[in-house]
């Protein structure tokens, strides 16, 4: 099995998440493809500098970027972020590489942002950056626990890392990213009691409601998937972040999962709805204004990068043709059974 990139790593006091897209011209593709075999050495580099900073980096690849870098083979799943209409609106937003900076401290983080920049140079540009932060303990701006029922060890591989479903690119990952807008002055006026409903749990204990006691509607239930009896898990790095003065309080969606169906049918429920019109009360107070999925590579497929394009392996497996988009241009989610078992 190639060796992951760092998706599992644990949460820290400090985030960057940094977006980019990529400028036209083969210098500029040259430019990311040789980052990424530096990308390593950078992180070692900067974290260096502090022995407990826990300093760690996962770059992730949009479609776009990924034809334009290194062509056929392609992850089998990897498609744009599809936007979802419901209640309320799942948006689309641009991104060809995703930067997924952690550490214990921001001067780690911010550093090695600076270092990454400074190496694309014209390369790339700055689609959206967040400073995520942790919040008390680990609540997020609404007051709640964030991340409650992560998996941990061998559970959070398991439900991240691709096998054997597509042996091309295992050990690599899919990630989605969304930035969420509180209305905390609407939220801060809703019941306790209320807001527990919201999302099924009790605020201060962060103890799960009782099934009784949940409704159909709660974020817990819509974002709690299930196929055959089997719990479809994702691994999540939420941070929140806000800027004071302009009255910007949010929270920075981040799903890793070896499949992205996982991720589009929490979403397709919480903002169609299960079943449609049942939708995720928690958007009546928080509003999407990014959506964009990345492929991670195995950290061996980005050692391996060559200077140009050409046939990647991430092993022994022969290459085969990408997966046709459905002809529909639907979210392709209607059953979750080709990643389930798969171990």
């Amino acid at each position: 099995m190639p060796k992951p990139q760092a998706v599992d790593a644990r949460l820290t006091r400090a985030a960057i998440f940094l977006v980019v897209t990529l400028n036209a011209g083969a210098d500029h593709d040259a430019a990311v493809r040789g980052l990424c075999v530096d990308l390593a050495a950078l992180v070692r580099g900067v974290g260096f500098r502090s022995a407990d900073g826990e300093l760690s980096c996962v770059l992730g690849i949009g479609s776009a970027a990924w034809d334009r870098l290194f062509g056929a083979p392609k992850p089998q799943d990897l498609h744009p972020f599809r936007e979802i209409r419901g209640r309320h609106h799942a948006v689309a937003t641009p991104g060809d590489l995703l930067f997924h900076i952690r550490a214990a401290q921001m001067d780690l983080c911010f550093e090695l942002a600076t270092q990454i920049m400074a190496r694309l140079g014209g390369a790339v540009l700055a689609a959206d950056q967040v400073q995520g932060f942790a919040f008390f303990d680990a609540r997020d701006l609404l007051g709640f626990v964030d991340g409650t029922e992560n998996p941990v060890d061998e559970a959070a591989i398991a439900a991240t890392v691709i096998g054997e479903e597509d042996a091309a690119f295992a050990g690599g990952s899919y990630v989605i990213v969304q930035k969420y807008l509180h209305d905390l002055g609407k939220w801060n006026k809703v019941p306790v009691e209320e807001q527990e409903g919201f999302v099924g749990r009790k605020k201060l204990s962060d103890i799960e409601l009782d099934d009784a006691e949940k409704p159909s509607f709660a974020h817990n239930v819509l974002t709690s998937i299930e196929e055959d009896g089997e719990q479809l898990e994702i691994l999540r790095g939420n941070m929140p972040f806000g800027d004071v003065a302009k009255g910007e309080f949010g929270t920075y969606f981040i799903g890793y999962a070896r499949s992205p169906a996982r991720i589009e049918r929490m979403l397709e429920n919480m903002f169609i709805g299960d079943p449609p019109g049942n939708y995720d009360r928690l958007l009546d107070f928080s509003r999407a204004v990014t959506g964009t999925l990345f492929f991670t590579p195995s950290a061996t497929f980005l050692d391996n990068v060559p200077a140009e394009i050409g046939v990647l392996s991430n092993a022994d497996e022969a290459p085969r043709s990408p997966r046709p988009p459905s002809p529909d241009g639907s979210l392709g989610i209607g059953s979750l059974k080709h990643e389930a078992g798969h171990e």
